[in-house]
């Protein structure tokens, strides 16, 4: 068999039924953050399962050590990636990600082995595509796109992890 990807992890997702109230429990217990959030996040291009149905969806990030944590929380009932798993009320594992570096040619290596394509969208300057992996490993499986843009946000939230202190807030701004 082929393997899914020979890309390194960079990003496990909850979702969750509170964003907030996941980052305070993981600050709390893990020592996770801060975390930025994007509140009611639109997409500049969105399809899902072949419709253009994009939910209203709020994002958390933070570092737990070298990993990226993301926290999902969905604010309706259209049909989305999260409402695949989770109903209203629920919450859980959601994803895991890999950072590409050519995402057109990713896309289509998956596409070629099988997966299937169940969401992929453009924002902030960023490709990201979600297979539907779940009889392989209980989740969806996410790649995403790795402009310098966003590689240098990104060190900066891993930055801000390794200077977090007990005490200090577990929200950061995002920048």
């Amino acid at each position: 068999m082929t393997m899914l990807t020979q890309f390194p992890i960079f990003q496990q997702a909850w979702f969750v039924d509170d964003l907030d109230t996941s980052i305070r429990a993981w600050s709390d217990t893990f020592g996770a953050g801060p975390f930025v959030r994007s509140p009611h996040h639109r997409c500049d291009s969105f399809t899902y399962r072949g419709t253009d149905q994009e939910a209203d969806v709020s994002y958390a990030f933070g570092y737990l050590g070298d990993t990226m944590i993301q926290f999902i929380q969905q604010h309706d009932e259209t049909p989305s990636i999260y409402r695949d798993m989770y109903a209203a009320g629920e919450s859980g594992y959601h994803h895991l990600a890999i950072l590409v570096n050519d995402f057109e040619g990713e896309y289509q290596r998956l596409v070629d082995l099988g997966f299937e394509p169940a969401c992929r969208l453009y924002a902030d300057g960023v490709d990201a595509a979600y297979f539907d992996t779940r009889e392989l490993n209980g989740a969806f499986t996410e790649i995403h796109g790795d402009p310098p843009r966003i590689l240098q946000a990104f060190a900066m939230w891993r930055r801000a992890h390794e200077l977090r202190r007990p005490g200090d807030s577990p929200f950061m701004s995002r920048t």
